[in-house]
């Protein structure tokens, strides 16, 4: 395994620290601040709305930049997030602090899923990326909790520093251990890499970029992490809720069975690796199945703690199992233009990780019961499956088209050739 791997995963780790960190310290964040623990929740959708924003922004306006340096300004962006959050003198400040620094997120995993891909052989790409998701993987099994630990025990504010020194840390890696690596070259004559150089070479890097984004499979994956992955987050969103209320477990277990989930997100990465380099679009139709029916066997299992839990770490692997198919399935479908598709993919996750955590609440909201996220996480995973099989069929038609084309060109020139020779006759 290159040691680049290794630092883009230290770096995937702080940012699913930061991530998903703030679930967990919302009552202390709400009580040191005076504000109420929903108003706290806001800093949860701040830093999605982070991500949905600058992951296509700083993704376009970096399409420029060496792949090394632009990991590196994106690393120094979330660094300074974080410490703006750690030092934040109100809410207002650490609301605008958590938007900063989910802002590099979306557009690093893109960045960093190209050098990933670049950095292996070919047939093991798909390994290369997820190698560098275990790092967010792992922030749900050590990260998560032992931020959430810390920040009770210090206060919130530590935990915000020392996700700052890991940012530090990650930028030094990513400095020493990935190689320089050129930009793609594309077509466009003497202009080289971007077909061109200073400010038109941009704008025609834009577009390229732009269009490959409304490629049609390139939307439809889009779609299928919007609401695939919204079935995972219908369920994790209020999951502490669930295992206390219905399971009846201590509060202070739900550590435990959010590290459990991380266990099962982590066992999903290092399975999905292998098997989407081998058959990526099937990969997607098997986790996507096994997450809707996972779900809901989630809606009886609850009741009894240990196959709750048990559960927990399959919901895990099969919900992220589906994240490197995605990964690398749009990135082979803009591959001409992929750093602009690969960070909006993490804009849809974000996407889907508000719209599941709303459909789940809207669910509990309307008296439906603390379980009815398990089984409207199911609905979502299923629309999820249908768009990517949707997706699989017009993709093999149209390859089917373009092979019928290249045969009947075959033919036609034969044919010619034919009667060329039977003129010389």
């Amino acid at each position: 395994m290159p040691l680049a791997l290794l630092a883009l995963a230290v770096a995937a780790f702080g940012i699913g620290t930061t991530e998903f960190v703030m679930m967990g310290l919302l009552p202390d964040v709400a009580d040191d601040l005076g504000v109420s623990v929903p108003a706290a929740g806001h800093l949860v959708s701040a830093y999605a709305i982070g991500v949905v924003i600058g992951a296509p922004l700083l993704a376009a306006v970096g399409v420029r930049v060496p792949r090394r340096r632009m990991l590196i300004a994106l690393m120094g962006l979330f660094t300074i997030g974080n410490l703006a959050s750690a030092l934040a003198p109100g809410y207002g400040t650490l609301l605008a602090g958590r938007v900063l620094a989910g802002l590099p997120h979306g557009a690093f995993f893109g960045v960093g899923a190209v050098v990933a891909a670049r950095l292996v052989r070919e047939g093991r790409q798909a390994r290369a990326v997820a190698t560098m998701f275990l790092g967010l993987t792992v922030a749900n099994i050590v990260g998560v909790p032992g931020g959430t630990a810390l920040g009770q025990q210090l206060g919130w504010r530590a935990t915000f520093l020392v996700v700052t020194v890991i940012g530090l840390v990650a930028m030094g890696a990513l400095a020493a251990l990935v190689p320089y690596l050129p930009l793609e070259r594309r077509g466009g004559g003497a202009g080289g890499a971007g077909g061109g150089s200073g400010a038109g070479g941009v704008v025609r890097e834009l577009r390229r970029e732009v269009r490959a984004l409304g490629d049609r499979q390139v939307l439809l994956g889009l779609l299928t992490a919007v609401f695939g992955f919204a079935g995972v987050f219908a369920l994790y969103s209020y999951l502490a809720s669930m295992v206390t209320e219905v399971t009846g477990m201590a509060a202070s277990s739900v550590t435990v069975v959010l590290a459990l989930f991380g266990v099962g997100m982590t066992l999903g990465a290092l399975a999905a690796g292998p098997l989407t380099d081998r058959a990526p679009r099937p990969t997607l139709y098997g986790a996507l199945g096994a997450l809707a029916l996972v779900l809901v066997a989630f809606r009886f299992t609850v009741h009894v703690p240990w196959a709750a839990m048990a559960t927990v770490v399959v919901i895990g692997a099969v919900g992220f199992m589906t994240t490197t198919p995605l990964q690398m399935l749009v990135m082979e479908k803009a591959r001409h233009a992929p750093t602009l598709a690969a960070a909006s993919n993490h804009s849809a996750f974000n996407l889907a990780n508000a719209g599941g955590a709303w459909a789940g609440g809207t669910a509990i909201a309307a008296g439906w019961g603390w379980t009815s996220p398990a089984l409207v996480g199911a609905g979502l995973a299923v629309v999820g499956l249908v768009i990517a099989v949707v997706a699989g069929v017009l993709d093999r038609e149209a390859s089917s088209g373009r092979r019928s084309r290249v045969v009947a060109r075959g033919a036609g020139s034969r044919e010619a050739g034919d009667r060329d020779g039977a003129g010389v006759h």
